[in-house]
C-alpha cells in the first residue's frame, strides 16, 4: 500500500501503526508520485498546509488528482483525507472554495452522518459504533462521530457521481465516495499532541481549547481511528484477495 505525503507536518501520527507496512512516498521532499500500477492494493493521501488547486506551491498536484480520478475508477481501495479528500473532488469534477466561509473549522467537532454512510465498507462501522442501526436512525440525526478537525478550505461541490456521507454544522462535505475512493474532511489520523501542533500554527484558532477537547476526548478518537483504519485495511486485503486470485 502506498502513502502519499504533502507535508512534514502532516503525517500518518495515528494511523501508521493501524496500517502497517506502506510505501510512504514524500512529495515535499521530492518523491514522484507513483502511477497506478506502482500503488499496490490501496491508496492513502494526507493532508497539507496547501490548497487543493496550489500548484505553484506544490508542483505534484496535477499528477496527484489525476492518479485520483484513475483510482477511484480502478476498484483500487483509496482514502483521502482533508487535503486528500478535496483534491479527490476537484479531480472527479467537483469543486473546492479556498478560505471557505464560514471559516475555520479547528478542534474536535461532531461529525453527522447520512444514511448511506451506514451502510458504506469503511464508515459504516463509525455509524454503527454510533449507536445507529437503521438509516431513520442516521437520517433522524440521532447519531455523530468526534472527529478532529482543521481546515479553511472546504469542499462546496461533489463531483457528479459521488455519495454525499456526513457532514458537520460548519460544513456539509465531510465525508464522500467516489467509485473505490472515499473522502474524509476531518482527521481520524490525528493524535492530541498533533491537533495542538496544527492549532500552533494559527492566529484564528484557540489552541487552549483544541488542547482541551482533543486530550479529553483522546480515546473516543483513537478508537475512531481504529474502526475506520481497521475496516479500510479489510477493503485493502480483500482487493489483494481478488488480485491473486486473478493471477491464479
Amino acid at each position: 500500500m502506498t502513502v502519499l505525503q504533502h507535508s512534514s507536518d502532516v503525517p500518518l501520527d495515528r494511523l501508521a501503526r493501524r496500517l502497517g507496512d506502506v510505501r510512504l512516498v514524500r512529495l515535499f521532499d521530492g518523491d514522484p508520485v507513483p502511477a497506478l500500477d506502482e500503488c499496490g492494493d490501496g491508496l492513502v493521501v494526507l493532508g497539507g498546509q496547501m490548497s487543493a488547486y496550489a500548484d505553484d506551491v506544490a508542483p505534484w498536484l496535477p499528477a496527484v488528482r489525476a492518479l485520483l480520478a484513475e483510482a477511484a475508477t480502478s476498484g483500487l481501495p483509496t482514502l483521502g483525507i482533508c487535503l486528500g479528500a478535496q483534491l479527490l473532488a476537484v479531480a472527479g469534477g467537483g469543486r473546492v472554495e479556498v478560505g471557505a466561509p464560514p471559516g475555520r473549522e479547528a478542534g474536535v467537532v461532531p461529525v453527522r452522518w447520512r444514511g448511506s454512510a451506514l451502510t458504506d465498507p469503511v464508515l459504516g462501522p463509525l455509524v454503527r459504533a454510533a449507536g445507529a442501526t437503521t438509516d431513520a436512525d442516521v437520517e433522524a440525526g440521532r447519531c455523530s462521530t468526534l472527529a478532529v478537525s482543521m481546515h479553511a478550505d472546504a469542499v462546496v461541490e461533489l463531483p457528479v457521481g459521488a455519495e454525499w456521507l456526513a457532514y458537520s454544522e460548519m460544513y456539509p462535505y465531510q465525508a464522500f465516495r467516489l467509485g473505490s475512493a472515499l473522502g474524509v474532511q476531518f482527521h481520524p489520523e490525528a493524535s492530541p499532541s498533533l491537533a495542538v501542533r496544527w492549532a500552533l500554527d494559527h492566529t484564528d484558532v484557540s489552541t487552549a481549547e483544541v488542547s482541551d477537547a482533543a486530550y479529553a476526548h483522546s480515546e473516543e478518537l483513537d478508537a475512531t481511528c481504529a474502526l475506520l483504519a481497521d475496516a479500510f485495511m479489510a477493503q485493502v486485503r480483500a482487493h489483494a484477495g481478488a488480485g491473486l486470485a486473478l493471477a491464479g
